[in-house]
């Protein structure tokens, strides 16, 4: 321990060497990446027996400055010897063929067969209804090692081309890292398929050794969890392989580091030897009291349960109303000091208000709840205390969400399906992209973090979302009319589309003799989905030209 203590010592000297010699100031797009680190991602975790129809979810929300493209990446077949380039940089590309800022950093070899799976810039699910959410956990900076080959959205996409159920993609993810080794900071994935959830975190291995150490709990089948950018696994019970796992370096590597002793008696917990940061925030205390208000947690709590049993089971819509989740009416909603008299209109022939009556308060139609910081320090300014800062599930930041389905009732083409939004979650409609579509609208692949295009799907969103913050009390009746929509048409018509899709999976139906009979299934559920997105962009770009009109003569 000593040795790797020294030798860290003396790197951290001349890390900070030459930080103090370097330029420190920022140009814009490195402010806001910097301040991008804050807003990273909330995953939900379901178990089977904990939602109302036996599905099983994980979540994702990508929350930051991250690639808003995506594509399907179809069923491969590859030749003995051939080999998988790992890549990075591809986090901040605009488009699949954009080269800017990507690495070759090695190359692994590759299967004879892959899976075709959905590709956003943390790949989520495949066509085998293996699912995974993700959130960024931080951790020591000191375990991080860039001689690692992976960063932890290569390893998903790794398992999504290689693996069919969630328990074999952390194996596989053991010894791909203590192979080839992991580059990351410290991230959290949760991994899915239709018969159970887990829960995996990782962390590289420190500057002297190219590895990982990590640890994964299964989530209970009748219990939920929550992971949003803080380390959640605390204590293991390796002796239950069922519901948990370890690499060989768990104990060791922190004794090691000095970060937990056996011998002081100490319980061992995973996030306090290898994070030390408090396990949970905003997000975590308050989805877990609404789903158990019973257990009364408290937030000044040293941890909170790592799971807990739900009052009463979730269904996919439920999760999708957590997604879109601003504490609105809570002791932690941002608005809640923004009151100003309600506004009436007096009727001709009505007598004047009485003056000295106190006027009824509603919150400003300007207020909203994702206030830039600016705003927030101005109002603060005015009267201190007015805004307190709060973060919440849907902010105005994320990159894009997709909360996934998974069905074993149905065939995986059919059964998982990744309920998909871009831009603000609490703003934009769900589309249904089910594990069998093959393809997606050629505006998905366009991204729209570099610059405003017409051409990148994110942007039929994303005007009508910002145009709706300037008087968020008027133009929210509009947007969240729509999302009800479009969410409502999905589910009326879900049971129609699935029955369809499996008469075609049988063979009961066709569109020509030409296609084999899982073809024809997946060519009905691309043509769904693909319709339902393009109705979607095209409602957006409707309430878009819409809040311009209002704000003609100004805002």
């Amino acid at each position: 321990m000593l040795k790797r203590n020294l030798i860290f010592s003396a790197a951290l000297i001349f890390l900070l060497a030459g930080i103090t010699g370097a330029q420190t100031t920022f140009s814009l797009d490195e402010f806001q990446n910097i301040d991008n680190l804050l807003e990273s991602c909330t995953s939900i975790q379901v178990g089977k027996a904990a939602s109302t129809d036996g599905s099983v979810i994980t979540c994702h929300t990508c929350d930051g400055k991250y690639r808003t493209w995506l594509n399907i990446v179809p069923h491969s077949t590859h030749p003995t010897g051939a080999t998988k380039k790992i890549y990075w940089g591809e986090l901040h590309t605009e488009t699949l063929w954009d080269l800017r800022g990507k690495i070759l950093k090695g190359e692994i070899p590759q299967v004879e067969e892959t899976y075709s799976y959905m590709n956003v810039a943390y790949p989520c699910m495949n066509e085998k209804q293996l699912g995974i959410g993700e959130t960024t956990i931080g951790g020591r900076g000191e375990l991080r090692n860039d001689d690692g080959l992976f960063l932890i959205e290569n390893l998903q996409s790794i398992v999504l081309e290689r693996c069919t159920t969630a328990r074999e993609a952390l194996k596989m993810i053991g010894k791909l890292v203590k192979e080839y080794g992991y580059g990351d900071r410290g991230e959290c994935l949760t991994f899915a398929d239709p018969q159970e959830v887990w829960h995996f975190e990782i962390f590289g291995a420190g500057p002297l050794e190219i590895g990982a150490v990590w640890a994964a709990v299964r989530i209970p089948d009748d219990h939920v969890g929550v992971s949003a950018n803080n380390p959640r696994i605390s204590e293991l019970n390796l002796d239950d392989p069922d519901n948990y796992m370890a690499s060989e370096n768990v104990y060791s590597l922190a004794e090691e580091m000095g970060w937990w002793h056996p011998d002081s008696g100490e319980t061992f917990k995973f996030w306090k030897a290898y994070s030390g940061k408090k396990p949970f925030s905003d997000r975590e205390y308050y989805i877990l009291n609404k789903l158990a208000p019973s257990l009364n947690l408290q937030f000044d709590a040293e941890e909170l349960p790592f799971t807990v049993k739900p009052e009463k089971k979730l269904s996919i819509r439920d999760v999708m109303r957590y997604y879109r989740e601003t504490y609105e009416g809570t002791d932690f909603d941002m608005t809640q000091n923004l009151m100003v008299p309600k506004r009436t209109r007096r009727q001709r022939g009505q007598p004047e208000p009485e003056s000295d009556k106190e006027p009824e308060m509603v919150t400003s139609p300007i207020a909203n709840p994702w206030m830039s910081r600016d705003m927030m320090t101005l109002l603060n300014t005015i009267k201190p205390g007015t805004v307190k800062r709060r973060r919440m599930v849907a902010i105005a930041g994320c990159s894009y969400s997709q909360l996934i389905q998974l069905r074993d009732w149905l065939p995986d083409e059919i059964g998982g399906v990744a309920w998909f939004s871009f831009d603000n979650p609490a703003q934009s409609p769900r589309i249904p992209i089910f594990a069998g579509v093959t393809e997606l609208p050629k505006s998905f692949e366009i991204g729209g973090q570099h610059r405003h295009r017409t051409d990148a799907a994110i942007w039929s969103f994303r005007k009508a979302n910002r145009l709706s913050t300037v008087r968020w009390g008027q133009a929210r009746t509009y947007i969240e009319k729509a999302i009800m929509d479009f969410e409502n048409r999905a589910f009326e018509e879900l049971a129609a589309v699935e029955k369809k899709a499996l008469q075609f999976y049988n063979g009961e139906l066709s569109y020509s003799d030409d296609p084999e009979i899982p073809a024809r299934c997946k060519e009905y559920l691309t043509k769904y989905t693909n319709d339902f997105a393009r109705a979607t962009m095209n409602k957006w770009q409707e309430l878009g030209n819409m809040f311009w009109g209002f704000y003609g003569r100004g805002f």
